[in-house]
């Protein structure tokens, strides 16, 4: 009795929740994608001028370790190089301009950082540029220079700077065309309201010649009624240049 029994309750069927499959049916779950949403910044050209060579290495890892990796993913130089030698329609010195629709292209770089760090005995200079790679503009640059001091002076400056410029770029990237729309509305308005204010000058200018030149004339005709024709006839003749110079005006 006791085994049938027991072959009966190993025949219930089992009412333990069962987990559901992973929908990917690989039996695991699998978690949602990390969409990376920091701004893509690619170095695309570091240039040291009048300092050793070894101080080109050293500025472009100042740049690149001072970068803030919570708000943008950066693209080293070597790594941009290697992502850009398989294109086949971007040339190096390319840095400006259309072109970088390629750097974009092969890289996804939003924007890329232009270096340049100059020397000559105790005075150095930099320029740094970032410029958009959907527009090929530049979108914001910042240089200085200093008469005496250090190449490391310099350089830590010119760090400092590239943080400030990076730190300064808006979450989202102004449209150029419809500030280029603006702007060009703006102008036309101008353009139009002192055509209206010339138009209304010039208008009165026509108006008063005009009249003038009638009174003369009319004045020309009493005067020869009056049998004074010495003085008729130039007012006559004053009087109609008047008024078909009002009459060109107001035509013009």
């Amino acid at each position: 009795m006791m085994l049938l029994a027991g072959s009966v309750a190993n025949a219930q069927p089992d009412s333990r929740p069962v987990a559901a499959p992973a929908p990917d049916g690989t039996g695991a779950s699998s978690a949602p994608p990390v969409i990376d949403k920091r701004r893509l910044v690619g170095v695309l050209e570091v240039r040291v001028e009048g300092v050793p060579d070894e101080v080109k290495q050293s500025f472009q890892h100042s740049i690149e370790d001072q970068f803030d990796i919570k708000q943008y993913r950066l693209i080293g130089r070597a790594l941009m190089k290697q992502k850009l030698i398989r294109s086949t329609k971007w040339t190096e010195g390319c840095v400006v301009g259309e072109c970088l629709a390629e750097v974009r292209a092969q890289t996804g770089a939003e924007l890329v950082l232009l270096a340049a760090l100059t020397g000559a005995g105790t005075s150095f200079g930099y320029v740094v540029t970032l410029v958009r790679t959907d527009t090929g503009r530049v979108f914001q640059q910042v240089s200085d220079r200093c008469d005496v001091c250090t190449v490391s002076e310099a350089m830590g400056n010119a760090t400092l700077a590239t943080v400030g410029l990076l730190n300064n770029v808006p979450d989202k990237l102004p449209d150029e065309a419809d500030e280029q729309g603006a702007a060009i509305n703006v102008a036309v308005g101008k353009a139009t309201r002192e055509l209206a204010a010339h138009d209304q000058h010039t208008t009165r200018i026509g108006m008063v010649l005009t009249a003038v030149g009638l009174a003369a004339l009319i004045t020309g005709g009493v005067l020869y009624g009056l049998d004074s024709k010495s003085i008729a006839a130039p007012t006559v003749a004053g009087g109609g240049a008047l008024a078909m110079g009002g009459v060109v005006v107001l035509a013009f």
